[in-house]
């Protein structure tokens, strides 16, 4: 899909399962299980989507998936289902090897979302993509290095700290454009410094939401995840959003919905629904 002077590809790298109920909430699991049935441990399927963005003489990757450095246990845990899929193997199909990669811009660092982003090789964490500057929020680099007992666990240190040491990471300090044609905004309520990544300018943009709508289920505003640190404020960061993007007819990238990569949203009333669902190759 062609935005601007930049071709958009979206990626899927891995497939994996989550609790259903931590990724729904407060909503009753009658309503959640009708678009994401459950298996028999509670686990719905989830995808780790990804955006691949060329021009301007850059090639863009958007999040990296989970990468391949799991145990067996964590792999059953989180039925992973790496084999042939993986971001480099995901970028291949599109002829793109990792160090033609300029550019990575992450959500956030939980690791689902940056796990590709490094290869493990002995005891060290070599960067998958050892060329590109890797852009995430400041304020969320901090909170990553010292996360909370709640979200621990959402974060590897080993898929960040080595291209710290490494001079990869290239911060930004608040909403903005961070590559021409390309802006990134900031939310709070899944995690300090999450950023929503959009590409092109008005009508018809390109936007990766992130984990701040994982799926096309978490339209409706009080469908949101257990795992967000302040859901309130994820509610009213949503009803922004898509007011944006009902109004700018803006495509959403969901990145962990296994059936419905990218959707336009409208309004029935005071709700915003899923408009049509797009395939972007």
């Amino acid at each position: 899909m062609k935005i601007g002077s930049y071709e958009v590809s979206v990626l899927e790298a891995e497939r994996f399962r989550l609790d259903g109920g931590a990724m729904f909430g407060v909503v009753p699991k009658t309503l959640w299980s009708r678009p994401h049935p459950p298996d028999e441990r509670n686990r719905i399927q989830m995808v780790t989507r990804c955006l691949l963005v060329r021009g301007e003489g850059r090639v863009i990757v958007v999040d990296t998936g989970m990468g391949d450095d799991w145990t067996v246990k964590e792999r059953d845990i989180y039925a992973i289902e790496n084999g042939q899929r993986s971001i480099v193997a995901a970028l291949g199909e599109h002829g793109v090897v990792p160090d033609d990669v300029t550019d990575v811009i992450f959500t956030h660092l939980h690791f689902d979302h940056v796990g590709g982003a490094v290869i493990r090789r002995g005891e060290r964490h070599d960067p998958t993509f050892p060329r590109a500057r890797h852009h995430v929020q400041s304020a969320h680099l901090d909170w990553a290095l010292d996360p909370t007992e709640r979200d621990r666990r959402s974060f590897r240190e080993e898929t960040f700290v080595p291209l710290r040491d490494a001079g990869l990471l290239a911060l930004a300090d608040g909403p903005g454009e961070i590559i021409p044609g390309i802006a990134v905004d900031p939310t709070r309520g899944h995690t300090i410094g999450h950023q929503v990544v959009r590409i092109g300018e008005g009508e018809g943009s390109v936007v990766f939401c992130g984990d701040l709508i994982p799926t096309a289920a978490h339209l409706p505003t009080a469908w949101v995840m257990s795992y967000d640190l302040q859901p309130v404020l994820t509610m009213q960061e949503k009803e922004e959003l898509l007011a944006q993007a009902a109004d700018g007819r803006w495509i959403l990238v969901m990145e962990h919905d296994p059936d419905h990569p990218a959707v336009t949203v409208g309004r029935e009333g005071d709700r915003f629904v899923r408009s049509e669902t797009v395939r972007i190759a």
